[in-house]
């Protein structure tokens, strides 16, 4: 099995971080590639994470709350090759 980081995204040109507000998706779920999995705010906007590959989120690497620099992995998703 081939495992898949999801990366917290960069939303606008001056976005550094980002913050967890809220998941979608729980460990052992299923997620389609283009499937929302997370909601993130910066200072300025409000986006949603999507899954990069379909496969079985295995991994949340920051919760809810938690600020996470943009480029920084916050969950895994293991994926069939």
């Amino acid at each position: 099995m081939k495992k898949v980081k999801i990366i917290m995204p960069k939303f606008g040109l001056t976005m550094t971080k980002g913050t967890i507000v809220e998941w979608k998706k729980k460990v052992g779920e299923k997620v389609e590639k283009g499937e929302v999995i997370a909601t993130v705010e910066s200072e300025k906007i409000t986006g949603e994470v999507e899954a990069p590959a379909s496969g079985i989120l295995v991994e949340i690497l920051h919760e809810v709350g938690d600020e996470v620099p943009v480029g920084e992995p916050i969950a895994i998703i293991e994926v069939e090759e």
